[in-house]
């Protein structure tokens, strides 16, 4: 049976098109009247929300290890 690649190469800009992407995604889910039901149009931004979510908290942010001032 194969396995599931877990490396993924994706450089910051393309990131940034995935996240734009999916934003946009929310935005026109929060605004369309398109039949769906709400129950559905909710399940559908829940779980665009969630993955953008789990994009952000595998980000690694970098600060200074000294001269940082924390604000």
């Amino acid at each position: 049976m194969p396995a599931y690649n877990d490396t993924f190469a994706i450089d910051l800009d393309e990131m940034d098109l995935i996240e734009d992407a999916l934003r946009h995604q929310v935005k026109s889910l929060s605004l369309a009247k398109d039949g769906t039901t709400d129950l559905e149009q909710q399940r559908k931004m829940r779980s665009v929300k969630n993955l953008l979510g789990r994009l952000h908290n595998q980000k690694v942010f970098y600060r200074p290890k000294q001269g940082y001032i924390g604000g």
